[in-house]
């Protein structure tokens, strides 16, 4: 067994597999509301989205919530979810949440660097990246 106070990390495959797949579903769940025609509405009452794109750019947004859930949960194309994590999350952070992650805005910047992680760390296992691409370590 490992020491508690090794610099050698242990278990680190499994616990990224369960962090991508927790990761995954919270942005699903999020991103889910794109099929909510009543709460996408509620959000063209921001003042970000009062124009003339702002349907496309709720709508935009939540979609890629979803579609970069279920390639992190799957494990599909795991970078490609990663960035579409990455840009979708950053954008809320920054100019919907006007960049105030420190304190009062965090959970959207959290999503970010998590999908930084997933960038550089990949899909790891229990994903369909390694089932599809066998061999890329």
């Amino acid at each position: 067994m490992q020491s508690f106070f090794s610099t050698t990390p242990f278990y680190q495959e499994i616990v990224l597999a369960i962090l991508r797949i927790i990761v995954g579903l919270l942005l699903i769940y999020h991103g889910y509301e794109v099929f909510d025609a009543k709460l996408m509405q509620g959000y063209l009452e921001w003042e970000n989205f009062k124009g003339p794109s702002g349907a496309w750019l709720v709508y935009l947004g939540k979609g890629s919530e979803f579609v970069a859930g279920i390639l992190l949960t799957l494990g599909l194309l795991t970078r490609v979810g990663a960035l579409i994590c990455i840009g979708t999350l950053a954008y809320i952070t920054f100019f919907i949440g006007h960049g105030k992650f420190w304190y009062e805005d965090q959970h959207p910047f959290m999503f970010v660097l998590f999908g930084v992680l997933f960038l550089f760390a990949g899909a790891g296992k229990w994903s369909l990246d390694g089932l599809l691409f066998p061999g890329k370590k």
